[in-house]
């Protein structure tokens, strides 16, 4: 057995730590300014070291992810609940979840 193999992340779900979503592909990673890849979150969150929407609130992500769940087919009654349960949990809401 290699090392690859017994790699923890290796079966762990990546999660952007922003919007929450999956990222199974390094290519949905978000990048840092020298452009190394951020493995906290995603390329539609997180680009170039900066966040995308610096001044979204988590309402906001809660209410824009709602609608990109709906377009995969989730009912919005149940897409928002999941976010509004997750979100906060979140690397990037932890210290602002307080505060809204």
């Amino acid at each position: 057995m290699n090392i690859e193999e017994t790699s923890p992340h290796q079966h762990e779900a990546v999660f952007c730590q922003s919007c929450g979503m999956p990222m199974p592909e390094a290519e949905l990673l978000g990048s840092e300014q020298d452009g190394t890849k951020n493995e906290d979150y995603c390329i539609y969150c997180y680009e170039a070291g900066e966040f995308k929407q610096p001044d979204i609130t988590l309402q906001g992500m809660t209410d824009l992810c709602t609608g990109f769940m709906v377009e995969e087919g989730m009912e919005e009654a149940a897409a928002h609940k999941l976010l509004a349960e997750s979100l906060p949990s979140l690397k990037r809401w932890k210290t602002t979840a307080a505060v809204e």
